[in-house]
């Protein structure tokens, strides 16, 4: 079957694009990995386990600690890693634009590479919980390891609706940045206050537009080099303003003081964390950059961030496991907070990310990003892309919602697949006839 091409070529198409999108931060790299190995580590100080007597018991020592929620205020990075993925999204924007594509290439390519690797972690999950039914586990111990195992499934579904969401939101940035930015706070404002007034927690999955696009739509900011034309000193000031607001809006009984309370569903001051955050950024932008220039740093980064998002997904399903063996085999277990339980919470992270980054190794062939468009070649239809996403997106937005159970695994296990196969389809161009 051969192709006949009756578009006229488009002018520059042997342009660099190099030359077009904005040249490549490390700074952004070395941030979304951080942020990656900050959830993971926060995310091992909370579980403590501990074999006694009575049997296993589960406790959360962080959050038993005085400063715990004060913390919250600089270790809730999840608007930050929003920003970045704002900057990340439009330097993708540029990319494909200057490639020829639109806006069904960039969403076709971004949830593929968000997507795929969750379809061996959802197959796992489905397999798991249903032997684990089979063989008589108590549903309430299973409910409890389901629901901490598929709790960081919500970033799924958030971040895909916001990639969905960036060609238009790229275009409402270039012709009016900061009314889209003040339209999207007064949605985020009108949708708590809804809450508040129903006192139905429900109403505030609406937020999952309006808070998280407008963190990303900081990052395009970002991207424009809006905060590096500004002063170190503009830059803490607001940082400075972001923070003082957050003490009367969590004082009041609304909002709460703990950022992590305000995550699922996201409120209002995870945007104003993400405005604050992204200034912080920008002031420690030049030693970040300089570190960046060391061959440990560069290496760290790589060998950690191309692996992020596998590392997201499976740690805490690897850490529940690692704890299982551990208990096991018989290895000692300190007191969950005692002065002997903290020292191994650094031994129990880099065990952990050292698993992690075998287990993304056995699942490199799930993190294949989607192969560029061939003359002639499109994405199929903007319906079909509907359904993909609702098929990619839908499951984690069930686990996000109704939390991870067997039904809701072997959703993901049947639909994630079939919406990544979906998005890997093209369809001949607008202008070519197949002969």
């Amino acid at each position: 079957m051969s192709t006949k091409q009756s578009l006229p070529v488009q002018a520059n198409r042997a342009q660099d694009v190099r030359g077009i999108i904005a040249k490549r931060d490390l700074v952004v790299d070395l941030i979304r990995t951080a942020c990656v190995v900050l959830v993971v580590f926060v995310h091992v100080t909370m579980v403590g386990v501990a074999a006694g007597p009575d049997g296993i018991a589960v406790t959360s020592p962080l959050q038993e600690l005085p400063w715990y929620v004060a913390a919250t205020w600089i270790g809730q990075v999840m608007p930050l890693f929003f920003v970045v993925g704002g900057f990340a999204s439009a330097v993708g924007w540029r990319s494909t634009v200057a490639r020829g594509g639109g806006g069904r290439d960039y969403v076709a390519t971004r949830l593929v590479r968000l997507f795929r690797p969750a379809i061996p972690l959802f197959a796992v999950l489905a397999i798991g919980l249903g032997v684990a039914t089979a063989l008589g586990t108590p549903p309430e111990l299973l409910a409890e390891v389901a629901f901490g195992i598929g709790s960081p499934l919500w970033f799924l579904a958030a971040y895909g609706i916001t990639q969905c969401c960036v060609p238009f939101m790229v275009r409402l940035h270039e012709r009016a940045p900061w009314r889209t930015l003040g339209v999207l706070l007064l949605f985020a404002t009108a949708v708590d206050a809804l809450r508040f007034a129903t006192g139905t927690a429900e109403v505030g999955l609406l937020n999952l537009g309006p808070v998280w696009l407008f963190a990303q739509q900081v990052g395009f900011l970002w991207a424009d080099g809006w905060f590096a034309r500004r002063s170190r000193v503009l830059l803490v000031v607001i940082a400075a303003a972001g923070y003082a607001l957050l003490v009367p809006m969590t004082s009041i009984g609304l909002w709460a003081p703990d950022m992590l309370q305000d995550l699922n569903p996201p409120m209002l001051p995870l945007a104003v964390l993400a405005v604050s955050q992204a200034c912080l950024v920008q002031v420690v932008h030049a030693p970040l950059t300089r570190l960046m220039r060391t061959r440990a740093a560069q290496a760290t980064v790589f060998l950690l961030g191309r692996d992020g998002m596998t590392i997201y997904l499976w740690h805490l399903p690897l850490f529940i496991a690692l704890n299982g063996v551990a208990l096991l085999v018989g290895v000692p277990f300190p007191e969950p907070g005692s002065a002997p339980w903290w020292p191994t919470r650094a031994v129990a992270l880099v065990v952990l990310l050292v698993v992690a980054l075998g287990v993304a190794r056995g699942l490199r062939w799930f993190d294949r990003p989607l192969p560029r468009l061939l003359p002639g070649a499109d994405r199929p239809a903007w319906p079909v892309l509907a359904v993909a996403a609702l098929c990619t997106i839908g499951p984690a937005f069930v686990v996000m919602q109704l939390h991870l159970s067997f039904g809701a695994a072997l959703l993901g296990a049947l639909l994630v697949p079939a919406g990544v196969w979906l998005l890997t389809k093209t369809v001949p161009a607008r202008g070519v006839t197949r002969i």
